[in-house]
């Protein structure tokens, strides 16, 4: 009975379909497995759509645009150290010969972790001039520099008046010792002029006397 049943739907197949009984289990076993591919295929799509928003959304939050550059005037030493990066909120800056430039857009290079992470917050004029990285040199002082290392901190500076803001200037102060000393100078000066006209000139009186008084008695 099975088999006369069997044999009624094969010969089905082939009226209805025009295809032979294997062609026809064939064509349906790759039609589940198409339909099973692009269940799976449709799946997949969705969640890397889902992973790429996020990602893109946490790409963004690290490439938020740079804020713009603070005119800060005139500061001290001290207060240009608060902006080595160690803050994220605020700006990294640098100075080159007294000029102070945000250098925040060159993090990678400047900021902690960099490979002149030394050099923000500090007037680094002498170590760009010396290409140094020991802390004596971490300074604006620029005395005893030969030629060459000054036209190294040149070619600095115009990269970056060039490439960064200048948002600033550093501070100079003359100590108040050097001021008196100075000034204590200038009157120990003053004093053998003021002083001078008037020992000659009795010496000149004391010399000369005599003398005329011989020409008169002659």
């Amino acid at each position: 009975m099975a088999l006369q049943l069997w044999e009624t739907f094969k010969e089905s197949i082939t009226v209805y379909t025009g295809l032979s009984p294997s062609t026809f289990f064939t064509a349906i076993a790759v039609g589940v497995a198409l339909y099973y591919v692009v269940l799976n295929l449709s799946a997949s799509s969705s969640s890397d759509d889902g992973q790429g928003e996020h990602g893109s959304s946490g790409f963004e939050e690290k490439m938020k645009p740079l804020p713009p550059p603070v005119q800060l005037g005139e500061i001290s030493v001290e207060e240009l150290k608060q902006y080595d990066g160690s803050d994220p909120n605020k700006p990294l800056l640098m100075a080159i010969k007294g000029q102070i430039y945000d250098v925040t857009q060159g993090r990678m290079f400047y900021g902690p972790g960099g490979p002149y992470a030394l050099f923000a917050g500090k007037d680094a004029s002498r170590a760009l001039a010396k290409m140094s990285f020991e802390d004596k040199d971490l300074n604006g002082d620029l005395t005893g520099l030969g030629v060459f290392e000054l036209e190294a901190l040149q070619d600095w500076e115009y990269k970056f008046m060039s490439k960064y803001v200048k948002v600033g200037t550093v501070k100079t102060s003359v100590p108040v010792t050097e001021v008196q000393t100075t000034d204590a100078a200038e009157s120990d000066i003053a004093k053998p002029a003021e002083n001078g006209p008037s020992e000659s000139a009795s010496k000149e009186t004391e010399e000369t006397t005599p003398a005329g008084d011989a020409e008169k008695n002659e």
